[in-house]
């Protein structure tokens, strides 16, 4: 899935991604987007390992980046995210996060998006549900 024209016009502005230093990447698949972050101060926990709230963000994100390079005149939002976490991720890890598209309807996507470390063991699975919406005319 080639999502560089959406990673380039979402990533240019802060936001939870780039505080979060999430890097977006394709994949020659075209069901399937990737993404890496860093473990690190701004997504552990106090005991030095991966937050959960954070795998949930990493997996929203993609799955949200995806949702948008399929539908680029939408809007695309999440509207439930669920994970499992598995495998503790220390600081000083990368993860990489691998999202695949399970139902592509015309309101509603599902995604896999499955969490591993640099060992390729899984950290977390999530599932994210995106609406998609028309723009609003104004």
């Amino acid at each position: 899935m080639n999502i560089e024209n959406i990673k380039n016009a979402l990533c240019s502005t802060p936001s939870m991604a780039t505080a979060m230093g999430i890097e977006f990447l394709s994949t020659p698949e075209a069901d399937t987007c990737q993404a890496v972050m860093a473990v690190g101060d701004n997504t552990c926990q106090p005991f030095g390992v991966l937050n959960g709230g954070a795998s949930l963000a990493l997996a929203e994100n993609l799955a949200g980046i995806g949702s948008l390079s399929l539908c680029p005149d939408k809007r695309c939002m999440g509207i439930s995210v669920s994970g499992q976490h598995v495998k503790a991720a220390p600081k000083g890890e990368t993860v990489t996060a691998t999202a695949t598209i399970v139902h592509r309807g015309k309101t509603l996507h599902t995604w896999r998006v499955d969490i591993r470390d640099s060992r390729g063991d899984l950290v977390s699975t999530v599932s994210v549900t995106n609406i998609i919406i028309d723009p609003e005319k104004k």
